[in-house]
């Protein structure tokens, strides 16, 4: 650990919140806003998802409202389907970004054979988005660029920078470290909101961090340094913080009662015409931002 102090120097980046959340089935949930999306919005839910292998039957159509999701895979592949017509297989590697903005509907599940894991982020959107049209943007893996041993999913780090146009100031990573590996990252200026969660292994920043947990450090824009312990895979969130209230449907997350309520009136409009069409429905346990 000595070595280590010498590389981050004698004021690291703390951590001030840490968490392994709640699991439910093959989805544990790590965020969300009623703890500490609250915090950290516009980051305002993360699932890990692992279906360790097993048989998965997935989220059947559920809609979403005033947000966007990114989906990353570390392994395997899920199939999803969405109200823009988009349809298809994301294979380990790639990006599902899906922002309902005024109201859409999803679903999908497990792809390929073998397991799948990885992680979808909720990102809470700014007024003149929330009830903007819908859209989806679905990334192969050579499409998604890196910086070093990070990938970039949204924003910008160094060089880099993703093609997916970001709904505000942000930052969003999923890096892969060898043991004995350091790496920094060093926030742009106006990016207060910084945390990571780990999929698998070990790392010092310089506390622990496990597998399977997730972490948010002290506000501030100060470059946060990671050690390796073993192989690590997680994914790094940092931003400009989000000036707007939370106001919560089920499946809806916007910034005032009134754009809450035009969310989901688009949202039952649309369900009538899945339901004409014969599809099936349902609120799931991933959907659910009320809980």
């Amino acid at each position: 650990m000595a070595k280590f102090a010498a590389v981050i120097g004698q004021h690291p980046r703390q951590i001030v919140y840490r968490t392994h959340g709640h699991r439910h089935g093959p989805v544990t949930r790590l965020m969300s806003p009623s703890d500490l999306g609250q915090n950290l919005k516009p980051f305002v839910f993360l699932d890990l998802f692992d279906d360790e292998g097993s048989s998965f039957s997935g989220f059947g159509w559920h809609p979403h409202s005033g947000i966007a999701t990114l989906t990353y895979l570390w392994e395997g592949s899920i199939r999803y389907e969405d109200t823009t017509g988009a349809a298809g297989f994301l294979p380990a590697g790639g990006v599902e970004w899906f922002k309902a903005a005024g109201g859409a509907w999803h679903g999908g599940g497990s792809g390929n054979s073998g397991r799948s894991r990885g992680f979808q982020l909720w990102l809470a959107l700014p007024p003149d988005q929330e009830l903007g049209p819908s859209e989806s943007t679905y990334q192969k893996p050579q499409d998604v660029h890196a910086n070093g041993p990070a990938a970039v999913l949204l924003g910008t780090l160094g060089e880099v920078s993703s093609p997916l146009k970001a709904p505000s100031s942000i930052t969003y990573l999923a890096v892969r470290l060898k043991a004995g590996e350091t790496w920094r990252y060093e926030p742009p200026a106006d990016h207060a909101i910084s945390w990571i969660a780990l999929a698998s292994g070990r790392l010092a920043v310089p506390g622990r961090v496990e597998g399977g947990e997730l972490v948010a450090f002290d506000k501030s824009n100060q470059a946060i340094d990671f050690q390796a312990e073993t192989d690590t895979e997680f994914v790094l969130g940092s931003s400009a913080s989000h000036p707007y209230g939370l106001a919560l449907g089920h499946y809806s997350v916007h910034t005032s009662a009134a754009s809450l309520h035009a969310g989901e009136q688009r949202i039952e409009e649309i369900k009538g015409r899945l339901q004409k069409k014969g599809l099936n429905t349902r609120l799931t346990i991933a959907a659910a931002a009320g809980t």
